[in-house]
């Protein structure tokens, strides 16, 4: 399966808010990201259903998302917040110097061609713009697939077994219906690519859960399984 066969599922599982780590770990700390950069011209590089676009109407002047899926586009549009493009991230359907800032949030991972996809994101970039990701950590992937297996505990807890952890490779994954291919790649491989295209760290987190009384708060911070980053182009 691919998303555009997993599109229907996908919107069944977020909702109107999102699932857990969307809700209670990843909004608050890139929303707070993005008003404190105040960019005028904004780029979600693969909104999916636009819930996070959104999520930013009356934060950015000027908002576009960006999905291949034409299901996810349509559902945007639909529910509006936004310009809802349908393109691909390794060919973008926009000028040089487009946006002010670029948000990736937990999208690289389904990106195969990641080189031509972060190209063009420098682009369509404005020179002192930002790009702002949340991304699975690299362990989280790598449990993924073939190459890894997750285990549970009498106590509701779960083992991670990792192997071929420095090996990029997609693997498909199934969860509520969605099936995709997710790409495994080591945090060393996202920090040189920044790097190598002449981009500056300007901030990195494992953000926490941000309802300390939420159900899953104790069990997600014990081993906190995304991040964030935030790079500024020259």
């Amino acid at each position: 399966m691919s998303w555009d066969q997993s599109a229907d599922a996908w919107i069944a599982s977020q909702g109107a808010h999102g699932d857990f780590a969307r809700q209670y770990v990843l909004d608050t700390p890139m929303l707070a990201r993005v008003r404190a950069f105040a960019p005028r011209r904004l780029l979600d590089l693969g909104c999916g259903e636009g819930r996070f676009c959104r999520r930013l109407a009356g934060d950015v002047e000027e908002l576009t998302g960006l999905d291949p899926t034409t299901t996810l586009i349509a559902r945007a549009r639909a529910l509006g917040g936004a310009r809802f493009v349908e393109g691909r991230a390794e060919r973008m359907p926009f000028a040089d110097d487009s946006f002010d800032m670029v948000v990736s949030y937990l999208t690289l991972l389904d990106i195969g061609e990641i080189d031509a996809a972060l190209d063009e994101v420098r682009r369509v970039l404005r020179p002192g713009g930002r790009v702002l990701i949340a991304n699975l950590t690299g362990f989280a992937t790598a449990a993924n697939g073939t190459c890894g297996t997750w285990s549970s505990r009498p106590d509701g807890s779960r083992d991670m077994t990792v192997r071929r952890y420095l090996e990029c490779r997609g693997e498909m994954v199934e969860w509520n219906g969605v099936s995709i291919e997710n790409w495994h790649r080591p945090l060393s491989f996202y920090m040189q690519a920044f790097l190598s295209r002449g981009f500056t760290l300007t901030h990195f987190d494992e953000p926490a859960c941000t309802d300390p009384a939420h159900p899953k708060a104790e069990a997600y911070d014990n081993a906190p399984y995304h991040l964030m980053m935030e790079w500024q182009a020259r």
